[in-house]
């Protein structure tokens, strides 16, 4: 049974903790991310890219992650759910690292999400959970690495995602350009 594309899980932290808080709703503001979340802005707030420039736009308002990888690590031994790893938004039905750079997430009725690009894993991954990046960062057999840590977003329009929303894919016309880290 091919299950539609739904929120399964929202969160947000007002602090840079690695973790965030999951809640029934969240709200989210054009151009700048999930309210009272500690990412949300029109520039940086990683602290590492603040440092390197606090000029640069926020192309990581919104992180999304897909929680058939909870299920791998589940089999893996991992004891990890949603909110877990820092996103806002977890989804299940959707190939969210299959997606290119510009397509469209409509989440529920209002919100529309523009995909910027993949997160890379930090230490804090590891330190989470001993051994937990090579569960997320594995080899592709090309000779590079699938980062399975979700992907990361901009707030093209605002409102409220809730757990259990539904959530349409709108593919850019092509050509498509793969997603990077961002």
């Amino acid at each position: 049974m091919i299950q539609e594309p739904r929120v399964v899980a929202v969160a947000s932290s007002p602090t840079h903790d690695f973790s965030k808080s999951r809640q029934p709703s969240v709200r989210v503001v054009e151009g700048l991310g999930v309210v009272g979340d500690a990412h949300a802005g029109q520039t940086v707030k990683h602290r590492s890219r603040v440092r390197a420039d606090p000029s640069q736009p926020n192309l990581r308002q919104v992180h999304l992650l897909h929680a058939e990888v909870f299920d791998e690590l589940a089999e893996a031994g991992f004891d990890v759910g949603p909110a877990d790893l820092g996103e806002n938004v977890t989804t299940r039905g959707i190939d969210l690292l299959g997606l290119p750079r510009g397509a469209r997430l409509r989440l529920g009725d209002e919100v529309v999400l523009e995909v910027t690009g993949l997160r890379s894993p930090c230490q804090q991954v590891n330190d989470f959970r001993s051994g937990l990046v090579k569960r997320l960062v594995v080899p592709d057999g090309e000779g590079g690495v699938i980062r399975k840590i979700g992907i990361m977003s901009v707030v093209v329009r605002g409102g409220a995602v809730a757990v259990g929303d539904g959530i349409e894919v709108v593919v850019p016309a092509g050509p498509h350009v793969r997603l990077e880290p961002v």
